[in-house]
């Protein structure tokens, strides 16, 4: 946060940039890239704004400066809802395998929330989740004064935190999300509207006696009951794309080898490795042999005359990941005595 300040300055009061840098590192991040976004008078523009969505378009597009990052897996802009600009940011995160954070307007209520959602489940939607409500924590410029401020620096925090602690394959939710430094919630749910709002894809923040507030919902925005989709979970699609890029890296020495068995074979063995090393962390369902947990091919059969021709290999892997319980159920039967 000592570097954000030295190089932005710190806090403003009309960005919520600088907030969400701060929960972030609050709740477990480590490293940050930042974009500021500014006005054509180099001035300080909100998220809800016209100009700051219109500014994004340049800063992701080819040879701007997001795509000039080597690597990144988490995207935030904290404070924006536009449907279309959230669009293009799935795309970016598509593109890149990283996962958006969302947020919600400021003023979503329970009642309008799911309407304002649909809108954002695109054909990239399974590369980010969205969270409700706005977090409640104290503004060190109105001297500690409680002020609404969007999750998704929170969040962000909550993932790094829960991924260097346990693995991306672990869902970031429960008793162990909490998020550090908020105070209350802009909207205060019921089990019943939370429930409801997690089967529509919607990621709820909720607020316990004794434990604080807790994320509480681990699904992407492709996440609802009616989609049916296989990245429904958080977990599960974070867990795919952290598997793509490292494969992908770590394979990066097969460029230019010849494309034939003997290339085939080192990678099997390679990619072999590395899924072995993650079983052994947990990563997987299947407890008992790596064979019920994951699978590596590469061979004739993913790497046809055709593909060797266009100087392709390609590497069939496939996992059984490991999927969050939801709801906890208790059934209570009363045991009949005889007199």
């Amino acid at each position: 946060m000592l570097d954000y300040e030295q190089k932005f300055g710190g806090l403003h009061a009309r960005s919520l940039l600088g907030y969400a840098v701060r929960h972030f590192f609050d709740n477990g991040g480590a490293h940050a890239l930042v974009l500021r976004i500014v006005g054509a008078d180099g001035g300080a523009v909100a998220p809800a704004e016209p100009e700051f969505v219109q500014a994004l378009n340049p800063a992701l597009a080819a040879d701007g400066p997001v795509d000039r990052i080597e690597f990144f897996n988490l995207i935030c802009v904290p404070g924006l809802a536009d449907a279309a600009a959230t669009a293009m940011l799935q795309a970016q995160a598509a593109a890149r395998r990283a996962f958006l954070i969302a947020d919600c307007d400021e003023r979503a209520q329970a009642s309008t929330i799911a309407a304002s959602v649909a809108a954002r489940t695109g054909a990239n939607a399974a590369n980010s989740a969205l969270y409700f409500p706005w977090v409640i924590a104290p503004d060190p410029l109105q001297n500690g004064a409680p002020r609404a401020l969007p999750p998704s620096g929170f969040v962000a925090g909550v993932l790094a935190r829960i991924d260097a602690a346990r693995g991306i394959w672990r869902r970031p939710a429960g008793g162990e999300a909490n998020l550090k430094g908020a105070t209350d919630l802009a909207v205060h749910l019921t089990d019943t509207q939370g429930e409801t709002l997690n089967g529509q894809g919607i990621n709820c923040l909720r607020q316990f006696p004794g434990r604080g507030v807790l994320v509480w919902g681990a699904r992407t925005l492709d996440g609802s009951d009616a989609r049916a989709s296989e990245w429904k979970y958080v977990p599960v699609r974070r867990t795919a794309l952290f598997l793509q890029e490292s494969i992908w890296a770590g394979s990066e020495w097969a460029v230019f080898e010849p494309n034939d068995e003997p290339l085939w074979a080192r990678l099997r063995l390679s990619v072999d490795n590395f899924m072995h090393g993650l079983f052994k962390q947990g990563a997987f369902q299947g407890s008992n042999t790596p064979k019920d947990a994951y699978f590596v091919k590469c061979d004739r059969d993913t790497t046809t005359q055709d593909d060797i021709d266009r100087g392709v290999v390609n590497i069939m892997v496939g996992f059984a990941p490991l999927k969050p319980a939801e709801f906890v159920v208790v059934t209570i039967a009363q045991l009949a005595r005889r007199p």
